[in-house]
């Protein structure tokens, strides 16, 4: 990818508001549940979560694992098993993966559960708070988990605001919280990366800038997938761009090539999973 990267920052004023609650909610905490998107499990985690987080039994959600490419999902599971947390690649939207989850989290809160059979408390429910960045699917899997439409969901960031409380039966309550950022990308790609997903809202972006490092990531990774979906010829990052509106009637008046519908029609494509499983990063 070129060294000119966008550079994207994003942190409405709520996120502050959501971390300070977030320091005191996880104080009734038994374990974390960390929701991240399988495409790029390292960029969609928010790092202040392992700091919040620190003392909690751990599990990571590979959320979206129908868009990436399951090769490298395989190489995330073992990346965070490795780690010392517990790892389960799922599909909130089709309820891939949800009915393992419970079994799951009794096995990482095996010693709490434990103790709490010593000391004569039975049959408290494992509290679990779930957390991760906007549009990573929280309220998708928390609806998914639960059965029923137990939280407010959307396809856009920013839905879930205030914090709720679900019950699971005997066994669970989940705290759901709403997705944080953090201040500042340290490394310019995160943002980038993020902003491919869709996390951050294409309003405050230069889609047509987006679409043209995507294309470019693509070449470097995924040589082939534009020449495939759109049949063009690939070249470099604008003639693809131009080729994809030529190929998809994206036209201005004029018969100009029309680049910012056709960067969008990329943008959707790639987040629909229409060019194909892909992940934008590996563990190194």
């Amino acid at each position: 990818m070129s060294e000119n990267k966008m550079n994207i920052q994003w942190y409405p004023g709520h996120m502050t508001k959501a971390k300070r609650q977030m320091q005191e909610d996880i104080k009734l905490i038994d374990i974390v549940i960390e929701l991240l998107d399988a495409r790029l499990p390292l960029s969609s985690r928010n790092p202040d979560i392992d700091d919040l987080a620190k003392n909690k039994y751990r599990l990571v959600l590979l959320n979206k694992a129908d868009l990436a490419d399951d090769s490298i999902t395989d190489k995330w599971m073992e990346y965070f098993k490795s780690k010392g947390a517990f790892c389960v690649k799922i599909n909130s939207q089709k309820g891939q993966g949800i009915k393992q989850i419970n079994a799951v989290v009794k096995e990482a809160c095996k010693e709490k559960i434990e103790r709490d059979r010593k000391r004569g408390i039975l049959n408290r429910p494992i509290r679990a708070m779930v957390v991760g960045i906007p549009n990573v699917g929280k309220s998708t899997f928390i609806n998914a988990y639960a059965g029923k439409s137990a939280t407010k969901t959307g396809n856009k960031p920013g839905v879930t605001r205030g914090k709720q409380w679900i019950r699971l039966g005997k066994d669970i309550e989940l705290l759901d919280t709403p997705g944080i950022l953090w201040p500042k990308f340290e490394d310019k790609s995160v943002g980038l990366k993020l902003a491919f997903i869709g996390s951050i809202k294409d309003e405050i972006l230069n889609t047509t800038e987006l679409a043209l490092e995507l294309i470019e990531l693509l070449a470097d990774k995924y040589s082939g997938v534009l020449s495939k979906r759109y049949d063009i010829e690939e070249s470099d990052k604008v003639k693809n761009l131009e080729a994809v509106a030529i190929a998809r009637g994206c036209k201005k008046k004029g018969d100009e090539p029309d680049f910012d519908k056709a960067a969008l029609l990329i943008l959707d494509d790639f987040r629909s999973g229409r060019l194909g499983k892909i992940s934008l990063e590996e563990p190194s």
